[in-house]
């Protein structure tokens, strides 16, 4: 597969492409990532990816690579959670989420010269019930201060706290990887 851009800099989906051995370069995205309230909420992370891969796709002069962006949302009673400031509101997100479920959902971009491709992945995560001292010593060790909805499935909270999912697992972590590559191959 040829190389291509990542328009991001989250570690999960670097490790994800790395994963799939896709050859890519890292490109961090300058875009704004607010968004009109009269976007429906499946389309918010599609809308932001493509803001993502349309600032680096304006960087380029010429690029016959591919560029990747996505951009990934919690949704919890038709409320979208963002990423927590701080460790009170990390708690706060968790202790919300805890017992019930949730979606997670995933917008994709893909950019090639003239083409885009577009589409979101949805995952239903349902945690146990989790105690006031499971959510802090998680919160505590491992920070989650940049993560939607103020956890990481791959950690420690997702494999002793979650209950099911139903849906992509990679899509939790960021980035429908399968898919992805899917789309890649077709380019």
């Amino acid at each position: 597969m040829k190389k291509i851009i990542l328009a991001s800099q989250s570690p999960r989906r670097k490790q994800l492409l790395e994963w799939a051995e896709i050859p890519f370069d890292v490109m961090v995205s300058d875009a704004d990532e607010s968004f009109s309230n009269e976007l429906t909420i499946k389309n918010v992370p599609v809308f932001i990816a493509k803001q993502k891969a349309l600032a680096i796709k304006n960087k380029l002069a010429n690029n016959s690579c591919a560029i990747l962006a996505a951009d990934t949302v919690v949704v919890f009673n038709n409320t979208i959670i963002g990423k927590p400031n701080n460790k009170n509101e990390a708690i706060k997100i968790l202790s919300l989420l805890s017992g019930k479920i949730h979606t997670v959902i995933t917008g994709v971009v893909i950019l090639k010269e003239e083409k885009e491709i577009t589409f979101s992945d949805i995952t239903e995560v349902e945690f146990h019930t989790l105690t006031q001292e499971q959510i802090e010593f998680y919160v505590e060790k491992y920070k989650p201060y940049d993560k939607a909805g103020a956890y990481a499935i791959q950690e420690w909270i997702g494999v002793v706290g979650i209950k099911q999912i139903k849906g992509d697992f990679y899509n939790v972590m960021g980035l429908p990887i399968s898919r992805v590559v899917q789309t890649l191959q077709q380019l």
